[in-house]
């Protein structure tokens, strides 16, 4: 069964911080806040970029439509090999219910149609 992917409509940037800043607040549906012992990693729309933050803006967000079961093996590569193949340099990221595969502004409509012609539908939220 082929998968569908949303992709969200705002332009997203992903940031980081030292490890020990406070956890920014944003109000957007989608936004994601990784801490490690060497950062702060978020991924959140390019307008709401913290300051002092070192970022890349310009990224899209394509979801994949879920729940996705813990058991399923190789969704992220099945996305991830046709992009690569394309030369086309992917974030991701990973929550309980789904994934997340960023794309760069620039290699969005690329990226649109090798999903598609690797089987993916796709459309806009």
């Amino acid at each position: 069964m082929p998968l569908t992917l949303r992709l969200f409509p705002q332009v997203l940037a992903i940031c980081t911080l030292p490890p020990e800043t406070d956890l920014p607040m944003t109000d957007t549906d989608f936004y994601s806040i990784t801490r490690t012992p060497d950062e702060l990693s978020l991924v959140l729309p390019e307008t709401d970029i913290p300051p002092g933050a070192t970022s890349e803006s310009g990224w899209r967000c394509f979801y994949v439509e879920g729940p996705l079961p813990f058991d399923a093996v190789g969704i992220l590569a099945g996305l991830t090999a046709p992009l690569a193949a394309a030369d086309i340099s992917i974030f991701s990221v990973s929550s309980y219910k789904t994934d997340y595969l960023l794309v760069r502004q620039n290699d969005l409509e690329k990226a649109c149609v090798t999903l598609i012609d690797a089987g993916y539908s796709i459309s806009e939220l």
